[in-house]
């Protein structure tokens, strides 16, 4: 198959689309696709690109890693070129450090949309910001020599980029306090049993793993896929009572559809 042209491709990001599939490519492979402002600026630009056709997305890195976490030039003085530093950002105004953060929070947020449904295909290390963007998205395939970890804890920070809700989602409260306060690394094994990952593979058939993932997402109508992830994600604000009325309101609109009756 022939490569295709890029849409972005930017401060370590780069973005394809072959039709209803994008793919975001982490390819900062020499830095193990550390994160910078820059790069989630480019990931928030990457949410707003993509093509209304776009059904699904794999987000995947180039390298052995998918990514190391936060750039630790971040903490330095001088910070990066042409961005205020952490150091910076702490001695500024409460208002203008939390807006900072909302923005860098951004890139994590789109991927959960309900127009789409996204996959990670993960590989080496995920650490601290790596491990959240991987929980961004819908849903994780694993190499099996993945190891997740949740740093910012044992650096005095916490996680603010999204993650902690997936993670509490996932594998429970407590669980997700353990790996979080430890730090300690989660690996294959343990990311498919809790169901961090959907699917742990061997390296060598990631690729073609997460290609047969998105065959069969791909072959279900896509409003149907649409109504049922609305569906799944708005269980935890509804109780049973209200899930049941939400079911039937969406099975409603999907029979009306097919059989072509207007409102």
């Amino acid at each position: 198959m022939a490569s295709l042209e890029p849409v972005l491709d930017k401060d370590g990001v780069r973005l394809t689309v072959d039709e209803s599939v994008a793919t975001v490519t982490l390819t900062n492979a020499a830095k193990r696709n550390a994160q910078n402002p820059a790069l989630w600026r480019a990931l928030t630009q990457v949410g707003r690109s993509l093509p209304g056709t776009v059904r699904i997305v794999v987000l995947r890195a180039e390298g052995k890693s998918f990514s190391a976490g936060l750039d630790r030039q971040a903490f330095t003085p001088e910070g990066f070129d042409g961005e205020p530093s952490f150091i910076d950002l702490a001695h500024g105004s409460e208002a203008d450090l939390d807006a900072t953060i909302a923005e860098y929070q951004e890139a994590f947020t789109w991927w959960r949309r309900s127009d789409i449904v996204s996959i990670a295909a993960v590989q080496g290390h995920a650490i601290g910001a790596g491990f959240q963007l991987a929980l961004a998205c819908d849903l994780r395939v694993v190499a099996d020599d993945v190891q997740f970890a949740m740093r910012e804890t044992s650096l005095g920070l916490v996680p603010d980029l999204t993650g902690t809700h997936p993670l509490v989602s996932l594998v429970g409260y407590a669980r997700a306090l353990e790996i979080c306060a430890t730090g300690r690394f989660v690996t294959a094994e343990e990311a498919e049993r809790t169901g961090l990952a959907n699917l742990a593979v061997p390296g060598g058939q990631l690729d073609d793993a997460v290609r047969d993932l998105v065959a069969a997402l791909i072959a279900a109508p896509r409003d149907a896929v649409i109504e049922t992830k609305a569906l799944l994600r708005g269980v935890q604000d509804r109780t049973y009572e209200e899930q049941r009325v939400a079911e039937r309101a969406a099975q409603g609109r999907r029979l009306r559809d097919l059989a072509g009756v207007g409102d």
